[in-house]
This record gives C-alpha cells, structure tokens and sequence, in this order.
C-alpha cells in the first residue's frame, strides 16, 4: 500500500483524500493546509489522518511515499520540487506549473531521482475519454478533420489563473491523449469584465501539420453547464457530452463524401452519408480512483504514467502559448519542437 501525504485540503483536496482512502492500493498519512478550520475538516472525518499546517512535516515523515498536491496553481512547483527533492513520488493538481521552464524542472528532478511524476489530468482516466482514444486509434474514424468543445459554465473564478488556465486545460490534456499529433500553432482571444480580475470568456484555435484544426470555447460567465465535445473524422464523428448521466459517448456513422471534379468543388460530386448512431459501452469507474490506482502501480512497478510530466508540459506550453496570443488580441503563434519532442511557444 502507498503512503500519501496530501497538501492542500480546499476545492479538490477532500476528493483525493476520499478517493485514496478508498482505493486498495493507497491511504493518506497525513495532510497539511494553512487553514485551521480546513483541518479540523480532515480530523473530524478521518481521525486517524495527522494533520498540520506546516507542509514540511509531510517531506521530512520517511513513511510517507508520495505526496499529492491540491494547491493554488502558483504553489505547484515549488511544493512539487520540495516533494521530489526529499525523496517522495508526487501526484501534482493540473495544470503542472506556471511556466515550461518549471515543468522541465521537475521533469528532470524526477528522473534525475527515479521518481514518479503525475499531472492530475482527471478526464484522461474517465471511461469515455479512455473509449475515445480507443476509437481514435482503431482507426474507425479514419482521418481526424477536427476537435470541437465548448465547455463553459457559471464560475467558479479562480484568483491565480484565468478561464484558459482553468477549463482549457482539460480539453488540451484531453486533446493530447486522443489526437494523434500536437499542434504547431496556437490563437486565443479573451476578455475580463471585472476589474482587477482575470480572462472569464476565451476562445482558442489550434492548428495541426496536418488537415486538423481544433477550437475552445470556455466561460465562466454562462447561464447554464454545458460540456460538449465533438470530434469529426472522414468516416464516422463523435459526439461526447459529459452532462449526459448516460450515454456520454456517441458514434455517427455520418459524413461527407466527395468526388472531385476537374476545376473547383462546384464541379465536384459531393454526396451525404447518414448512418447508424451507437453508444459504445463505457466503464464507469470512478476517474480518479482509476487514476490513484495507476499512480500507485506505477510507483510499484518503476512504469510511467499516462500523464505523466511530459504530458504536463505540453499542456502548459499550449497554455502559455495561449496567453501570449491573447495579450496581442489573438495573433497567432507558432509552436516549434524542441529537444524534448514537444512544443514551445514563440512570437
């Protein structure tokens, strides 16, 4: 069994806590928040749990293996780096750091230790993601012509990051599980309506070496709850609703079929193609549990994790990529490769 060490016990704290302590493979040791009354939370639900508001009793327990981070984001790397350094495997809230560099710090760090590091990118363990990707590479949709999501809703703003920073970044985990390649560009615009406050509406447009685009809505100032993403092929589309109870994963057997002719696609013979719809069985596990569980295994058995810091930064690297995009009201910017095989941003 692997012991935890959580730090940071506010919005998603209590689900990993819950989370490890019913999953077989971890239990929590001890967990640490600045927040008296946060921990009086963990001690009146889980008494035999140690709690204190100095993290630094969580790196310096030798029976503690891993040490999980829920934290504002701008905490991330340097408790992440502390936690690494003092030996313990780490689980980091998404998105991984603040900046590339940091996240190529802890990359190194970690290998540099033999250590696992995991982002907490959630949807990439759910039963319909999974089940995506599993479609993607069967090639049953043949090529990919786009990634499409809307994801908004009525809060919650954030104080250290904007809605980019917040939502994006599951469709961007998301997009770098399931898609066959990364983008090689990126542009955003956004805006804030409240002073002193961060982006609440954006939009972002990535590109892709091949016939690929994908685009994101996210907001945190709609009405109602909408996650909606539809990802189109040349021979059959899906459409993932995570607000469906059931069903979250359809197929259309639906698509566009064209002849080309010899000057224009006026020319051309463009036939229609409508199918059958099916919604593919999906497991039901609990994504976060799955996740702990793969953390835990792969602490055991030296393999690396699904999301592991790589994956991390990429996602970071589209984020900031993102950002400088949208301070110059969406120029777009190019992604270049480098030498650790994914993408930087550059003006």
């Amino acid at each position: 069994m692997i012991k935890v060490g959580v730090i940071g016990y506010g919005y998603w704290g209590p689900n990993l806590v819950r989370s490890m302590f019913e999953a077989a493979e971890t239990t929590v040791v001890a967990v640490s928040d600045m927040r008296e009354e946060r921990l009086n939370l963990v001690h009146s639900r889980y008494p035999s749990v140690h709690v204190t508001t100095n993290h630094r009793e969580l790196l310096e327990n030798p029976e503690i293996d891993a040490i999980a981070i829920a934290t504002p984001v701008h905490a991330h790397y340097e408790l992440a780096l502390q936690a690494l350094q003092s030996g313990k495997h780490v689980l980091v809230e998404k998105p991984m750091t603040t900046t590339s560099q940091q996240a190529i710090r802890l990359i190194d760090e970690a290998e540099r230790r033999n250590l696992v590091l995991c982002v907490d990118h959630t949807f990439v363990y759910t039963g319909a993601v999974r089940k995506i990707k599993d479609l993607v590479d069967s090639g049953r949709l043949g090529d990919i012509y786009y990634y499409d999501s809307t994801r908004i809703n009525l809060g919650l703003f954030q104080r250290d990051v904007d809605v980019i920073w917040d939502l994006a970044v599951h469709d961007l985990a998301i997009m770098s599980y399931v898609l066959p390649s990364m983008p090689c560009a990126v542009a955003a615009t956004g805006i804030n309506h409240f002073s002193g406050g961060t982006e609440n509406l954006a939009y972002l447009t990535m590109f892709f070496e091949e016939n690929l685009i994908a685009h994101v809505n996210v907001n945190w100032l709609s009405p109602v709850k909408i996650r909606r993403t539809l990802i189109g092929g040349s021979k059959q589309m899906i459409v993932y609703d995570d607000m469906e109870p059931s069903e979250k994963v359809k197929v259309y057997d639906k698509g566009v079929t064209v002849t080309a002719g010899t000057d224009s696609l006026y020319s051309a013979m463009v036939g229609y193609r409508s199918g059958d719809m099916f919604a593919p069985q999906l497991d039901v596990s609990e994504a976060l549990k799955v996740e702990l569980q793969h953390f835990a295994h792969c602490i055991e058995s030296g393999t690396t994790p699904l999301t592991d810091g790589l994956a991390g930064l990429q996602v970071v690297r589209i984020l900031e990529s993102a950002s400088l995009s949208m301070r110059q009201r969406g120029k777009l910017i190019e992604l270049e490769s480098d030498p650790l095989g994914v993408y930087s941003g550059a003006a």
